[in-house]
């Protein structure tokens, strides 16, 4: 195990998401933001069958920094409860999770 993670979230199709992945890695809470094609999600909200049009996005860092990056993605979001799933590493190659915590606890 490490204590590099994967966060994965999504962002409405609309979303400025290279805005929001070059905020999360200049604030130093990401190393890196990958952006997906756009996808159709379907979910239950408020007891009714929803669909939408979403980006999914994942997110490296690590434990450290997943309330300042949670905060941070909540505090973009337009979503009354963004997903914010958090993965674990269990392995990886040294030289990335390295540069991962390097990129990431290099802030005040």
């Amino acid at each position: 195990m490490t204590d590099v993670v994967i966060v994965l979230t999504t962002i409405p199709e609309d979303l400025d998401g290279d805005a929001l992945a070059r905020t999360l890695v200049e604030e130093g809470v990401a190393a890196c933001v990958t952006l997906g094609p756009s996808a159709r999600s379907t979910y239950r909200w408020q007891g009714a069958v929803e669909s939408a049009t979403e980006r999914p996005v994942t997110i490296k860092t690590t434990l450290a920094r997943v309330a300042a990056l949670e905060a941070a993605v909540k505090g973009a979001h337009p979503y009354e409860v963004p997903e914010f799933l958090v993965l674990p590493v269990t392995a990886g190659s040294a030289e990335y999770l390295a540069w991962v915590r390097a990129t990431t606890t290099e802030w005040p």
